[in-house]
């Protein structure tokens, strides 16, 4: 009784601390006139936010490598992963929901988040609808919103595992008993998937489901306050709560938002798992579970735009610091450890040590075959830094999110796009005594945790988002890519061209085909990687700069066919890692712009080891078109040297063997291994100086 009592004490001295009670619950106020083709994540009228991204609809890609992977995606990806989820013999994703809308009896199947899993399906073939105009990808999601519907309680509540058991024992316990449910996330999903349905369909039906769960999620905080706190597991419903937000106007879903961050300090007995182990505002370093940590912090970064919270803005620049300065991998992976401890296993106490999954680790822990690296992980960091990105107009954000994209992110899919990998190692051996917790194979369907195959489709079919951000003067150009845009800044529309064989080429010809009369600003980006770069404006230099990471500003006032060509230095340059990083001393990575490779058996000779493979400091690699499963790549050749190791036999330890021949390597994109026979791999490579 007592203990109540406090606690009751507690919770209403944090209200009025906070100064945010939640409002008693009234009718949805709803814009009269809700606005489409917004942007992907809709910063326009978030008053702290620097940049806004344009319309889902006002970029095509054209050709060339994001145009490629565009056409795998909505030609291959995404129809074969929603055949697999309507195919109850493989998947339980559709037949859950047919399930709990009482069409079918049985059992739920699956993960407690496969329901979040459908949702980022359906994102994704939003998207597709949203640029490709295809009829069939709006169908597929009409064909099964009624479903969705009708799986829904009246109150908004919605998660087909609880459903199901309601439907088969009335009596059982119901929604938020374990926080390992992931509710909360599957319908942060749906808010998300929702806003994007909207955006590209002008259809509300989604958005009608989305909104009563969120109207669920209002009331049941006013009720549960501390219990809500409980159940934030990977908190995807901080980034769909903001994007309702943005999309109907509801004041309620911004304050709900807010108070999601704030009772995270009422958790009881919170573990660094799930980041609330610490006050979110007095946490200094990226901690626990990567995938949950990286939902977090984009979650904050959405409601810093909206609020301009500082106190909030201060804690993700030191994580981020600590993240890019200790634990992040070359190829912008993240989260090493399968399994780690936390507080970093300091303690004498072993009542004191966590165990963490999926974990971030300790500074410069970053192993190489055992890395971890969740592709949903690295989805995370890429919500989190365009967040940041939009939010500051820092390009060191989108540098992080280029860097990402093209490594640790496409890496999760092969070619063909007919395969997924859920973790993301920096090497592969074939001959391991021993066997990893997830075998380095491609899947077309991961059982029981098929969580990053449909992220990484969505991922892709939005890829054209990433490109862009603008104000009412400005357009920023964050990536390059050949595409064709049409927006508007401010009042006034705007039309371009780019043209460019990015990532294999440093050079962009951007052509105008309208702008205002007025002068108006084109932000190229200056990538972290490019030492030099020039801007010519109709042949004339304009700009010279050796400031990477930065943007390079162009303001004219634009006429039909006025052309701007940016060309940068795109040399191949060899990368050492700081030497507290043990499991890559003396080894070096290979990168050419934003693309980093790795060694792959599958282009030595028989009888050649991986291991024996040394790189001289002095070596020169040159580009050289290569085709691997039908795609078109650049590869580096060179000369370099092979020692003569021999067999080991079983040995621990020997006597060093001197001797090498020289020989050709030939790398290959990091993104591109294991699309081809099974073989060793590695990224990092040892080092002759």
């Amino acid at each position: 009784m007592r203990l109540g009592l406090l606690f009751f004490i507690a919770l209403m001295a944090f209200r009025c601390t906070n100064n945010q009670p939640l409002k008693e619950h009234s009718k949805p106020l709803i814009k009269a006139s809700l606005t489409n083709n917004l942007s992907l994540v809709n910063t326009s009228k978030s008053p702290f936010a620097n940049l806004q991204a344009v319309g889902i609809r006002d970029v095509t890609l054209t050709k060339g490598f994001w145009a490629e992977r565009m056409k795998t995606c909505t030609e291959t990806m995404i129809p074969e992963m929603w055949e697999i989820y309507c195919n109850a013999e493989v998947s339980h994703a559709l037949r859950n929901f047919e399930i709990a809308a009482g069409k079918y009896e049985g059992e739920h199947k699956g993960a407690p988040f496969h329901d979040g899993d459908f949702y980022k399906l359906i994102e994704a073939a939003s998207m597709a609808y949203a640029t490709t105009k295809d009829k069939k990808f709006s169908q597929m999601i009409d064909d099964v919103i009624p479903l969705i519907r009708a799986s829904q309680r009246e109150d908004g509540y919605i998660h087909t595992p609880v459903m199901i058991e309601a439907r088969n024992n009335p009596r059982s316990e119901m929604e938020f008993r374990d926080r390992m449910d992931f509710e909360s996330y599957n319908m942060g999903h749906l808010m998300t998937a929702a806003t994007v349905h909207f955006k590209a369909t002008d259809k509300t039906d989604l958005l009608e489901i989305a909104k009563k769960a969120a109207d669920y999620l209002y009331i049941y905080c006013q009720k549960y306050l501390d219990k809500m706190a409980q159940n934030a597991i990977c908190p995807s419903h901080y980034m769909g709560m903001i994007e309702m937000y943005r999309t109907t106007g509801d004041p309620r879903y911004l304050e709900l938002a807010k108070q999601f961050i704030d009772i995270r300090s009422l958790v009881k007995d919170g573990t660094d798992h799930n980041q609330d182990r610490i006050p979110f505002r007095q946490q200094t370093k990226a901690l626990g579970h990567a995938v949950r940590a990286n939902y977090l912090y984009a979650g904050v970064a959405d409601l810093y735009a909206e609020t301009g919270d500082q106190t909030l803005k201060r804690t993700l620049d030191k994580i981020w610091d600590d993240l890019v300065s200790t634990k992040l991998y070359i190829t912008g992976g993240c989260g090493a450890l399968y399994d780690g401890v936390s507080p970093n296993g300091t303690s004498y106490k072993p009542s004191e040590i966590q165990q963490v999954h999926q974990a971030y680790g300790r500074e410069y822990q970053l192993p190489n075959a055992a890395a971890h690296n969740e592709t949903c992980a690295n989805i995370g960091s890429a919500l989190w830094n365009w967040r940041m990105l939009q939010t500051t107009g820092d390009a060191k954000y989108a540098d992080l999110l280029e860097l990402t994209l093209y490594n640790s992110i496409l890496s999760g899919v092969n070619l063909n796009g007919k395969g997924y990998f859920y973790t993301n190692p920096l090497s592969n051996q074939m001959g391991l005594s021993f066997q990893l917790r997830w075998p380095n194979v491609r899947e077309k369907y991961i059982s029981y945790s098929n969580c990053c195959p449909p992220n990484t489709i969505r991922t892709i079919a939005e890829i054209g988002n990433y490109l862009y951000s603008k104000n009412d003067k400005s357009i920023w150009i964050n990536m390059y890519a050949s595409n064709e845009l049409k927006t508007t800044i401010g009042t006034d529309s705007v039309s371009l061209t780019q043209t460019t064989e990015y990532p294999w080429s440093g050079t962009v010809l951007v052509t105008i085909n309208q702008a205002p009369e007025k002068a108006i600003s084109l932000n190229f980006r200056i990538p972290d990687w490019c030492k030099k770069a020039t801007i010519h404006y109709n042949d004339n230099v304009v700009h010279m700069t050796t400031e990477s990471s930065s943007y390079a500003s162009v303001s004219q006032a634009y006429k039909h066919g006025d052309q701007l060509k940016l060309v940068m230095d795109m040399p191949v340059v060899l990368v050492e890692a700081n030497p507290l990083v043990e499991e890559t001393r003396n080894q070096i990575a290979v990168k050419r712009g934003p693309v980093v490779y790795c060694l792959e058996a599958n282009d030595l000779q028989q009888g050649q080891k991986l291991a024996d493979v040394v790189i001289p400091a002095t070596i020169e690699l040159k580009v050289k078109p290569i085709n691997i499963s039908g795609s078109e790549l650049i590869g580096l050749t060179g000369k370099t040297k092979l020692i003569k190791s021999g067999e080991w036999n079983h040995q621990l330890y020997r006597q060093v063997r001197l001797g090498s021949e020289a020989i050709d390597i030939q790398l290959i994109p990091y993104f591109a291994w294991a699309n081809r026979e099974d073989a060793d791999m590695s990224v990092w490579l040892p080092l002759d100086r």
